[in-house]
């Protein structure tokens, strides 16, 4: 820059000339859309794709460098041509940086629907076996109801109340941007099903492999993600390895439970008569001691992992090992996971493309899960157990028959209507076994076209196999197996392949006044699912839990085989209008044809929009210590859903 210092009439004049400049971040990479003001005027421009700018101003003037995310940097010309600038991230900002749909990030302030984010410490200070349960009083207006089944078991998540009389009200669970399958098996609304029990597709994931959780309240927030998340979302993002030294991380935990409140029982009246399981007769002459808090045992979960990051500027890993391995207060009722993962992010051509390949594995041992019904239900024995009785001898809860020359089922109480059986038998004799395990294989590529514009395109394929087995002991009641015993065997297989590509921008225009924010992609969605199993009593040798031992030709006896393949493919776009980063408008749009319709009529289309306004910073005579943040939305969306496979 020259500059020209003319005397005229005694009084020195400053004429301006032209700055030029580059603007980069940290990592030395251009920054395009960064606001270049002079100070003190209402001079302004802004850098172009290449992170260039160019200006008049005076001599002594500073410039003053603005840009969303970014510290504001203030630097003196003092007489030069040109000035270039290096900006630092702001980390304050950064905090209010949310994951989104498609896990993509944006301001929390610029959104006008609900999304709270959880860090991923926040859920492992007090590690569940199912992380879902870690959440519970961490979100707002989200109620989360463990299922009764114990240690592992199944989580429902319910957004702002049902929203289907009997339909799923649950959410739908997204990894890393990529819906997953429930793999969820209902719990039994009969007053008979106790045990058996299973728990959900998130009871296999490792806790320790989340870097964050974001929650999208209600069909605005998930409109992206269609149907399946007409009742919100839950969005996790897992950990990736970081640049510098080699980090090793061991983190263990221990847990201890035991019931917490439990119902009055009385002890003042014993049975209605000897051998009676009725507590209706006489007033006892000393008040029982038996309570049945005695039947349960101390729960234990001990969670243990490791982890290992590592990585250069352009290529970072990550690995972990994990397990998890607790028993529930109910005897025998324990649950075992063993989980692998690793994921590599490597950068090339120029930075350009980012490359995201992972994999997670889990493996699940559960046993003896329980629900509210009736049958194998040992509670419901001990509960009902008569005061004034001895509970000690039900404790032996087999005696050895010299008759069968093997122990059997002690039980002097019959079955009582109920088919009772002794509580320490069903919890140790009659066991309900399932092995889980699990692959997922995703990859994600990434190209960063110009700064303002990327391509993205990711496919998963997640492979889950599950074998369920019931083995009744011979003695048990003959209403659920033979003199011999019972087994029953199930497998189950499924498969998900998922693709999709889509395009985003993010482009400030007018001196950053204006912002444009939109994506639009497609999606395919293909799950398959089979299923066989047998299910009869034994016939010949006691306790011998084999095919070849079922009694195949009692009519009893039963022999499953089914599956399905559905599949689902997507149009969805998105827009977002901001102006000054104080208001906002978004319109969202979606088409899916479903499998699970016929043909000729198996598209669906459903939409958002919304509108919200940061009105202390658009009036900010309101801003006050009383009210230092004021901000309004409003929504409205519409969503369908395909039919359940039947």
């Amino acid at each position: 820059m020259i500059v020209s210092l003319i005397f005229l009439g005694g009084t020195l004049f400053a004429q301006n000339s032209t700055v030029t400049g580059v603007v980069r971040d940290d990592k030395g990479e251009a920054l395009e859309g960064v606001t270049v003001i002079v100070e003190g005027t209402n001079n302004a421009t802004a850098t172009d794709a290449l992170g260039k700018y160019s200006i008049n101003a005076a001599a002594t003037a500073s410039l003053r460098f603005s840009f969303i995310g970014y510290k504001e940097t203030v630097v003196p010309i003092n007489g030069r041509t040109v000035v270039n600038a290096t900006m630092s991230e702001n980390s304050l900002l950064l905090d209010n940086i949310v994951v989104t749909a498609l896990g993509i990030k944006k301001e929390a302030k610029s959104l006008s629907y609900n999304v709270q984010q959880v860090k991923g410490s926040d859920v492992m200070k007090i590690p569940d076996a199912n992380l879902v349960n870690d959440l519970n009083g961490k979100i707002a207006g989200v109620t989360i109801n463990s299922s009764s089944s114990g240690i592992g078991g199944s989580s429902r998540v319910v957004m702002r109340g049902a929203k289907s009389i009997n339909g799923n009200n649950n959410v739908l669970y997204v990894i890393d941007g990529i819906p997953m399958p429930d793999l969820k098996h209902d719990q039994p609304g009969d007053v008979f099903s106790g045990a058996g029990q299973t728990g959900d597709a998130m009871s296999g994931i490792n806790a320790e492999d989340v870097e964050s959780i974001s929650v999208l309240s209600g069909p605005s927030a998930a409109a992206l993600y269609g149907s399946d998340a007409s009742n919100g979302v839950i969005l996790i993002t897992t950990k990736k390895g970081a640049k510098g030294s080699l980090a090793v991380t061991y983190t263990s935990n221990c847990q201890f439970s035991h019931p917490f409140v439990m119902p009055d029982f009385q002890n003042t009246y014993g049975p209605s008569e000897v051998g009676s399981y009725y507590s209706w007769g006489s007033k006892l002459s000393k008040a029982s001691s038996y309570k049945p808090k005695d039947f349960f045992r101390t729960g234990t979960n001990f969670t243990n992992s490791v982890n290992v990051s590592t990585g250069t500027e352009r290529n970072q890993t990550y690995m972990s090992l994990g397990s998890t391995n607790a028993g529930g207060i109910i005897h025998n009722n324990d649950y075992d996971r063993y989980n692998f993962s690793v994921r590599n992010t490597s950068k090339f051509l120029n930075d350009k493309m980012t490359l995201d390949l992972s994999y997670m594995m889990s493996s699940v041992k559960e046993e003896n899960m329980i629900s509210q019904g009736l049958y194998f239900n040992p509670i419901v024995e001990a509960y009902l157990f008569p005061p004034g009785d001895q509970w000690e001898k039900v404790t032996y809860y087999e005696r050895y028959n010299a008759d069968r020359n093997f122990p059997v089922q002690y039980w002097p109480y019959g079955d009582n209507g109920l088919s009772m059986q002794n509580p320490y038998w069903i919890a140790e004799r009659d066991k309900f076994v399932n092995h889980k395990e699990r692959h997922m294989a995703t990859a994600s590529l990434k190209w960063d076209v110009r700064k303002w514009i990327s391509l993205h395109g990711r496919v998963k394929y997640d492979n889950s196999t599950e074998r369920y087995e019931k083995k009744y002991s011979a003695s048990t009641n003959t209403l659920f197996a033979s003199k011999f015993g019972h087994y029953a065997l199930n497998h189950e297989k499924s498969r998900q392949l998922y693709a999709e590509a889509f395009a985003t921008i993010n482009k400030y225009f007018a001196n950053q006044t204006w912002n444009f924010t939109s994506t639009i992609g497609t999606s395919f969605d293909q799950r398959d699912y089979d299923q066989d199993g047998f299910d009869g009593n034994l016939k010949s040798v006691a306790n011998l839990f084999t095919l070849s031992n079922v009694a195949t030709a009692e009519a009893k006896t039963q022999f499953t085989q089914s599956g399905y393949t559905t599949r689902k493919e997507a149009v969805y776009g998105s827009a977002q209008l901001g102006y000054k980063s104080k208001a906002y408008v978004d319109v969202t749009a979606r088409n899916d044809w479903s499998s699970k319709l016929e043909q000729a009529n198996n598209s669906y289309f459903y939409y958002s929009a919304g509108i919200s306004g940061i009105f202390t910073d658009i009036f900010p005579a309101i801003k006050s210590d009383i009210m230092p943040y004021f901000k309004a939305r409003l929504s409205y969306s519409e969503v369908g859903n395909d039919p359940d496979v039947p």
